[in-house]
């Protein structure tokens, strides 16, 4: 087992190095979206337009770029002397004066140029912006709230599938909600495909709906899964009808709000029409009771991601509860048909005691062990990509999570997390992810927040720093106090200003950590937007939607009628393929919205990647 375990991670090691060099992975089709060149042009300034787009895993070491602009009713003209062979964004500052105008990208392998991609069109008339405009059509009522993005048509560009809301509630709150959570497609243009009503009996609010996006039969065309019961209405309009024959189609407590009875499904709807495919039951609630209270705090915690647990292709990962029970099951779209691939149930089980209590609000999916199939960081114990338990380190449950290359000194991945009310010395604790050894730890009565995130040059690895009393410090990757000043920020990160450091995302507004002098310093506040969430401060999503490995930040206006793609009009030096090619980081995107959003993390130390070092998985 050791040889193999072994040959596995040389395996790893050299895909890596393969990555590093902008080869193809020795990946499974399955395993990396089909993706276009994801062309986004910006007026930066009036006189300044930026451009920038996808390199792919899949893409020639050797690819290299043309750039063409046509105005309209004219040729296209090439913009560059010479394929440009570094990063892949482009500054135009000879623009039209007058009329619209478009950016096509050619790739050249060879010395033979290709077919391009082109971009949206650009307007003289209108003023400069660094973002995408979506329009929505909220309901009456309603406001946008988390989102993910996915191919739900084939044609390699991401749609976003949105969650609407009118007044979620917290597990812990009683009240009826006033409406219903409602799942809305659009296109970047703003066109809707359609929308799904969760109905009365799935209650609104952030740990009652997540839901996953993907392509689970490797058809090239994306899926999606969510909780459903009696009362919800498919894209089509079709209802899920008196199932259980009980005469009862709402379930709704009138006084609480609660939802303690009727049947729960898993439903899969087409990704093009939001047409219901196929439905199994979700995983039993059983009696309320026995997940640690009577009043359905606890037995309604559920959380949603996705994973390649044979390797290959993606399997839908349903979970219920983390307070006291907890069970997850992975399930498989295959054939036109919903499966179950494994369950993890430690109810009534003695040896999986200590797997109880453990789970987050949210989790990480990722190769923690370097086989090739993925494991379940399910807060503080780890599920093995076959479903048996691997490790419980039992120091309870927390509010935040971050799986990744965080030490990039010590062979494979890391796991920072952070601990509510602890009854241990270890509020927030940094820890090896495959085996969840103890590396460091620091004590802190209640942790609220915590990330890691690399915002320091000067030290290896990711910086760590959290919320709680006593912990007003900042971290290296190794537990040393580096700074007793920390960034206020304590929510979300994203890749923005074009080095590898990570900047500090809160609200509506994106700064950098100024290590010198301990002072953040912003880039960039998003007028006329805001985050998600109340506290949490989230935005729509964060991911690296389109143009090069940065990452765009989707914002939803004030009046909830528009959501913002902001990307990046920043140049960079720094070449790297899509970070959606990178399976974790793409598993960290499609869980974004569950529970209390975490930012997404690749399974690589991104600033090494950008000095041509194999680090990660």
């Amino acid at each position: 087992m050791r040889r193999v375990r072994k040959a596995v991670l040389v395996l790893a090691a050299a895909l890596v190095l393969a990555s590093i060099a902008g080869a193809a992975p020795d990946l499974p089709p399955s395993r990396l979206e089909q993706l276009d060149r994801g062309v986004v042009a910006l007026r930066a300034e009036a006189a300044t337009a930026f451009l920038s787009w996808r390199l792919l895993a899949t893409d020639d070491p050797q690819i290299r770029f043309h750039v063409y602009r046509q105005v309209e009713g004219a040729a296209g003209k090439r913009l560059t002397a010479e394929p440009l062979a570094s990063a892949t964004c482009f500054q135009d500052v000879t623009l039209p004066t007058a009329g619209r105008w478009r950016y096509e990208v050619r790739p050249v392998v060879g010395g033979k140029e290709s077919a391009g991609t082109v971009s949206e069109w650009l307007l003289s008339s209108e003023a400069p912006r660094p973002y995408l405009s979506v329009p929505l059509q909220t309901p009456q009522g309603y406001t946008p709230n988390d989102a993910a993005v996915a191919d739900l048509d084939g044609d390699g560009r991401y749609e976003i599938v949105l969650k609407q809301e009118m007044r979620g509630y917290d597990n812990s709150q009683r009240g009826v909600c006033p409406g219903t959570t409602r799942l809305e497609a659009y296109r970047l243009t703003g066109e809707r495909l359609w929308q799904i009503d969760l109905g009365r009996n799935i209650r609104e609010g952030a740990h009652y709906t997540p839901f996953v996006v993907a392509d689970f039969d490797g058809n090239g065309r994306a899926e999606v899964a969510v909780r459903t019961a009696e009362g919800t209405v498919d894209g089509t309009g079709v209802r899920i009808g008196d199932v259980n024959g009980d005469g009862r189609t709402d379930y709704v407590n009138p006084e609480t709000g609660y939802i303690l009875d009727g049947p729960e499904f898993l439903s899969l709807f087409e990704g093009t029409t939001g047409k219901e495919l196929s439905r199994i039951d979700y995983l039993p609630r059983g009696r309320v009771a026995d997940w640690g209270d009577t009043y359905g705090n606890r037995v309604d915690r559920f959380l949603m991601g996705v994973g390649s647990f044979d390797g290959a292709l993606p399997s839908i990962l349903m979970c219920r509860g983390y307070y006291t029970i907890t069970k997850l099951e992975a399930v498989d779209w295959r054939g036109g048909k919903l499966t179950r691939r494994w369950l993890f149930d430690t109810a009534g089980k003695p040896d999986l005691a200590d797997y109880e209590g453990q789970g987050n609000h949210n989790l990480s999916v990722g190769d923690v062990d370097g086989d090739g199939r993925d494991e379940v960081v399910y807060g503080a114990m780890c599920v093995d990509d076959d479903g048996r338990p691997r490790y419980t380190t039992r120091l309870g449950h927390g509010d935040a999570i971050h799986l990744s290359d965080l030490d990039p000194t010590r062979p494979g991945l890391e796991v920072f997390d952070i601990h509510e009310k602890p009854k241990h010395p270890h509020g927030i604790e940094f820890r090896d992810a495959a085996s969840g050894q103890l590396l460091w730890s620091k004590p802190s009565p209640d942790v609220g927040r915590g990330v890691a995130f690399d915002i320091d040059p000067t030290h290896p690895g990711a910086e760590c720093w959290a919320a709680g009393p006593g912990l007003d410090t900042l971290y290296s990757c190794r537990g040393e106090s580096i700074s007793q000043t920390r960034p206020r920020s304590c929510n979300f990160g994203v890749w923005w200003d074009g080095d590898p450091l990570r900047e500090l995302l809160d609200r509506n507004q994106i700064s950098k950590w100024d290590w010198k002098t301990g002072t953040e310093q912003t880039l960039l506040r998003a007028e006329g937007c805001s985050s998600n969430n109340g506290t949490k401060a989230t935005p729509t999503l964060c991911a690296d939607i389109l143009g090069d490995w940065r990452e765009e930040v989707i914002w939803r206006t004030l009046d909830g009628k528009e959501l913002r793609i902001y990307s990046t009009t920043l140049p960079t030096d720094h070449r790297l393929p899509t970070l959606m090619h990178d399976p974790m980081y793409r598993n960290s995107v499609h869980s974004q919205n569950v529970g209390y959003n975490q930012p997404p993390h690749p399974s690589f130390f991104l600033a090494d990647r950008v000095a041509g070092k194999a680090t990660g998985r």
